[in-house]
Formats: structure tokens, C-alpha cells, sequence
């Protein structure tokens, strides 16, 4: 493979940005990092981080005195007016859950060049508090690096910033960062063993995190929440979930009730129903439920009318460009309608990825090349419900 030049992160923009970062870590996530093995660290080597938040860099950027290069999402990186800082502090822009060949050779050159390198291999923050999946590529990749592999497993993150909420609720969080193998190490491991190290490291579920570090909120409403739960766990009703009192979620259909105490765990407060303690086991209900449909189902599908937003690179942000129906069957989702008063009808097949980038509140992307397509669905209940079949699907061919 052809080699590409590695681009040094600018001094001056680098610690402006460590600075800044410091200053959002200690005031809203008020990290503590319990352990710091890359603070000394000489040479070349990964770091492969869990992603509980949509911030969760800029705890770790300040972990070390060196220059790293973090891999940032392309829509992330798109849809910012920052691209002068982006590209200063060397950040490598790159589509969730495909990777070019310039991408491969950007994220190598970093290490070839005795750099450490950072990336997110699940690519995703989870919006149920359940690490999301890694995907199969990344362990060959890491082998191709061929360096020194650290983790820096977040904890509490997840809480501070939730995928279905506005704002920040500050909280405490952690960071521990650690040596997973060294560059001998990794040569040696099969993959069957480094995916279990890594899964070991990296997989979470914040409420179960949250019950052993029970962190206290003053405030924390579930607005939005409703959205991720949109399935009763006593009568099995759909889109009957909605919020009381900021704190409680409720069924209109069967009057379940469970409400939300400081540690944002669940109480059923009816007696209607078993209590669902967890946010993250409510939702594996919800996926469990969704398979046992597919399953039973040989023509599954679903079908929403939607709006259809692309990148205006001279704005820096999504811009509505037509619209159209979105449809997901057992082998691919399908957009058709127009954008810019074209037709359109585009397949995309599901066989090779476990999830895609979403806000189940807004919408849900999907990715040709550098083609994102953004799906604003004109019931919002259904982003929710794609994503949930979408996982069913991939756990389902994948065991």
C-alpha cells in the first residue's frame, strides 16, 4: 500500500484545544482519570477508546503532552463550522463503518511516523446505555498497525451528555487508561482473542456502571427517553410510552408506570407490571422482542415517509433537499422520493453493518461513499424502531 504523509497536529492549535478541553472536562463531565499508562508513553501506539457521549474526547485529550490524532466522524467533521481547528489538531475525518483506502493510509502513516493514534471502534454512542457493536474489521486493522495498544475506558460519560436528551446534566465520571498489549503481544494474539480482550475492555452498560458508582443527579428529566422506549414491558403495546412529571415513563394503554430516582435508576411505582430497573434492560426487551418479529415474520419490513437532508459544505450543516419513503427489509434499506427534484431510489444493503448514525429524537443517516444521506422521519417514533431492527437483524445472522 502506497504510502501517505503524516500531517503533524499544529502546536498552537493543539494545546489551545488541550485547554479548552480541560475546562469542559472539569466542568461538566468532572473527570477523574484513575489510571494514566500514556502520559510516559514513548513511540508509536493506538488508543481504542469505549464511547459513551458524543464529547467523550476531550477527557482524554489532555492525557498526554503529545501531539495524538483522533479519527472523528466525516458528518461530525462536515457538519462544523471548525474545520480550522479540525484540521489544525489533525483530526482524520472518516465515514462510520466503511473505510477507504486514503483512510487506511492517513490512520497508518500517524503510527509509521512514531505518532500514537486514537480511534472509537465502535464509532457509535449508545443511545440505551448499552456499548455499542464493534465492528469484525477492526481487529485485522489493528493487527495492521502492528503497535503498542491502549484502552481508555470511559465510565459515567453516558449520563452526562444521553443521545435522546438536550444539553448537558454535569455529573462524575471517570477515565482509566491502560496498556491492553504491547506491539509483540498483538503479533502473537488471534483474532478470536483479541476480540475478546477488546470486548472485555471496552463493552459496557452505563446503568449497571451507574448502580456501582451511583453518581446523584439534581436534575435529570427523560424527555426523549420515550422515543428509545417506545415499547411496553407488561402489555407489549407499541408507541404508548410517554413522560410524566419529567421523571416517570408511563404506558397510556396499561398505566405501567416506572419512575426515576437521583441515580437515574428505575422504580415501578404502580405495581403494575415486574420493575425494569435499568434503562439498558428495558431496551434489550424492546431488541428480544424485535428479532422474535423477524423471525416469525418471512416479509418483515418497515416503511416511513421522511424528509431528506445532505451536507451544504459551504454552510457547515445538514439542509432539507427533498423528500421520499424510507423502507427496511431482512436484506437492505431503500430511498426513494426526490432530492433537488431528482428521483431517486437507492438500495443499501444490511449485511455488513450492526448500526447506523442516528439521534432518536431527529433522525438516522445513511452512507454511500461520501454521500450521507440524513433521514428526518415525519414520525420520529420510528427512528427508534428502524435502528431496533437494524440490530435484531446483524445479532440474528450473527448469533
Amino acid at each position: 500500500m502506497k504510502k501517505t504523509a503524516y500531517k503533524r497536529p499544529n502546536l498552537f492549535y493543539y494545546r489551545l484545544v488541550q485547554l479548552i478541553c480541560k475546562v469542559f472536562s472539569l466542568a461538566v463531565f468532572r473527570c477523574k482519570i484513575k489510571r494514566n499508562e500514556i502520559k510516559k508513553a514513548k513511540g508509536p501506539f493506538v488508543v481504542i477508546a469505549n464511547h459513551g457521549a458524543a464529547y467523550d474526547f476531550v477527557n482524554l485529550f489532555g492525557a498526554t503532552r503529545r501531539r495524538m490524532t483522533f479519527v472523528l466522524s466525516y458528518s461530525f467533521y462536515n457538519s462544523m463550522p471548525l474545520q480550522r481547528f479540525f484540521d489544525g489538531i489533525g483530526v482524520i475525518p472518516k465515514q462510520q463503518f466503511q473505510t477507504t483506502i486514503s483512510d487506511f493510509r492517513r490512520m497508518k502513516s500517524v503510527v509509521e511516523s512514531g505518532e500514537p493514534l486514537v480511534i472509537y471502534p465502535a464509532g457509535l454512542c449508545p443511545e440505551d446505555g448499552i456499548g455499542t457493536t464493534i465492528p469484525e474489521a477492526t481487529y485485522d486493522f489493528l493487527k495492521w498497525l502492528g503497535v503498542d495498544v491502549y484502552v481508555a475506558r470511559a465510565t459515567g460519560s453516558y449520563f452526562v451528555m444521553p443521545k435522546w436528551s438536550k444539553g448537558f446534566h454535569p455529573g462524575k465520571t471517570s477515565i482509566d487508561i491502560y496498556k491492553l498489549m504491547s506491539k509483540e503481544e498483538l503479533a502473537s494474539t488471534s483474532n478470536d482473542e483479541l476480540r475478546t480482550k477488546i470486548l472485555d475492555s471496552l463493552d459496557f452498560d452505563a446503568y449497571h456502571d451507574q448502580e456501582q458508582e451511583k453518581v446523584k443527579f439534581k436534575k435529570f428529566p427523560l424527555h426523549g427517553l420515550e422515543k428509545v422506549l417506545y415499547r411496553c414491558p407488561h402489555c407489549d403495546k407499541e408507541f404508548s410510552i410517554s413522560i410524566k412529571n419529567d421523571d416517570t415513563l408511563m404506558c397510556n394503554e396499561c398505566g405501567f408506570e416506572e419512575k426515576s430516582d437521583e441515580y437515574s435508576l428505575l422504580h415501578n411505582i404502580k405495581g403494575i407490571g415486574k420493575e425494569i430497573r435499568y434503562v439498558s434492560d428495558w431496551a434489550r426487551f424492546i431488541i428480544d422482542k424485535t428479532k422474535e418479529e423477524i423471525k416469525n415474520k418471512e416479509d418483515y419490513k418497515l416503511t416511513a415517509k421522511t424528509k431528506i437532508q445532505m451536507l451544504d459544505y459551504q454552510k457547515h450543516k445538514f439542509v432539507d433537499v427533498g423528500s421520499g419513503l424510507l423502507t427496511l427489509n431482512k436484506e437492505k434499506f431503500n430511498l426513494s422520493g426526490t432530492i433537488n427534484e431528482e428521483n431517486i431510489n437507492i438500495d443499501f444493503p444490511v449485511h455488513s453493518f450492526p448500526n447506523l448514525p442516528f439521534n432518536p429524537t431527529r433522525y438516522l443517516e445513511l452512507q454511500e461513499n461520501k454521500n450521507i444521506y440524513r433521514c428526518v422521519l415525519d414520525d420520529s417514533r420510528y427512528i427508534s424502531k428502524f435502528l431496533n431492527s437494524l440490530k435484531a437483524l446483524y445479532q440474528l445472522r450473527n448469533n
